[in-house]
């Protein structure tokens, strides 16, 4: 395992072993940069040996980190494990008020091929640092990494120099890394190789140089409301390995920062007041009655709801317009009925196409071939005049004036 510290684009390796194998101690500065790498090499001792020669390295191994007597970890620390098979990261930025505090993460790596763990112990001194925090800080948006990438030394190391170049400070150092996704980004989308972004955020002891404020002027300001990539002077310094979104930089100046203080009410002992004895309500309470209340809630609405019936079966049954429109009602009732009496009986003509036809050659006439009992509805409206029996013969004039047929 080891701790990564970076100073002026130049990584520390700042790790201290104890006389216990299975605890470490780290001491990483408040302000600075912390990675703690969770290598699998490590754990893999502590499981038994893999069957086949040659294929240990495929066991594939998970870590859970937590805070010693508690299920998570501190704030400022993160961790990151893209796969089973691929080293895990202890990451974050300790603060000044977590100096001299020693904070114990419990590591448990999970062998998933034999279902066996191992628990060692990391113990984290922050230690306190006058020149940090740094005055001015930078925080960039790098669109092609992910944490996980960016959290590898000689990658952070490549970005510490190629922000130096621009920057030109005496001290530069790394402060925090987050992932765009901490701060609401989306998942990428598996195409093209996609990264999701990542916040580094850096630290200097001088001013923000002029090739940095060039996001602020105007110009470069309107492109960015436009959606569209602003102009930057040195952006070709970080294009050949970063690909820096510019209308995303924050430039903080902390020596101009205004402190806010919330006025808060000094807290007490948390013991209440000597105001006497505590005295009771007396036991004998008075007896309420609840008969009003039963007259507001169900006598007066069943009794307005009776009124009404009453008129209503006064006005329809009593009066001769409600006798009228009772029997109207009735009138069109039998009306109905005896329509739908008379619809069921009515008989229909046969359509043309089911008459008797001419054959156009013979002059034979074809009978229709249904009986007179079929039902209309089912029956074609073009009759076939081949193969039909029962034709019927047209008498046909002789030559001596006689008809015969």
């Amino acid at each position: 395992m080891v701790s990564v510290g970076v100073f002026v684009g130049l990584i520390v390796v700042v790790t201290i072993l104890s006389k216990s194998h299975a605890d470490r101690n780290v001491y990483p500065s408040a302000g600075v940069l912390f990675v703690h790498v969770l290598e699998r090499e490590y754990f893999k001792g502590e499981f038994p040996p893999y069957p086949k020669a040659g294929d240990s390295t495929n066991d594939p191994i998970t870590f859970n980190t937590n805070l010693k007597g508690y299920p998570d970890r501190p704030g400022w620390l993160r961790y990151i494990q893209r796969t089973p098979h691929s080293d895990g990261v202890l990451y974050g930025s300790p603060a000044s008020e977590h100096v001299g505090k020693p904070t114990i993460i419990e590591i448990t790596a999970y062998n998933k091929r034999t279902f066996e763990t191992a628990r060692h112990n990391l113990v984290i001194n922050i230690m306190s640092t006058e020149e940090f925090p740094l005055p001015y800080q930078a925080e960039f948006f790098i669109k092609n990494m992910n944490v996980e990438e960016m959290l590898a030394s000689e990658v952070l190391g490549d970005f510490l120099g190629a922000v130096k170049n621009v920057w030109q400070p005496e001290r530069l150092n790394a402060i925090n890394i987050t992932s765009a996704l901490d701060r609401g980004g989306r998942v990428p989308l598996p195409i093209n190789d996609l990264k999701e972004g990542v916040y580094v955020m850096v630290g200097a002891d001088v001013q923000f140089s002029s090739c940095l404020r060039e996001v602020e002027t105007p110009q470069n300001q309107l492109r960015c409301s436009q959606e569209m990539e602003p102009v930057i002077s040195c952006d070709k310094k970080f294009r050949a390995q970063f690909h820096i979104d510019w209308c995303k930089i924050s430039l903080v100046d902390i020596t101009k920062v205004v402190p806010v203080h919330s006025n808060r009410p000094d807290p007490g002992t948390g013991v209440l007041p000597d105001i006497g004895e505590y005295n009771p309500p007396s036991e004998s309470l008075k007896n309420r009655d609840y008969f009003a209340d039963f007259l507001i809630t169900l006598a007066v609405p069943s009794a307005v709801a009776m009124v009404l019936f009453i008129i209503l079966a006064y006005s329809m049954c009593c009066r001769r317009e409600g006798v009228i429109q009772l029997v109207h009602h009735s009138s069109i009732q039998k009306s109905t009925k005896e329509l739908r009496n008379m619809s069921k009986n009515r008989e229909i003509s046969w359509p043309l196409s089911t008459l008797p036809v001419f054959h156009p050659v013979s002059g034979e006439v074809v009978p229709p071939i249904h009986p007179d009992n079929y039902e209309t509805t089912s029956m074609p409206l073009m009759q076939t005049q081949t193969n039909l029996q029962n034709q019927i013969q047209i008498p046909q004039q002789q030559s001596s004036g006689k008809w015969y047929s």
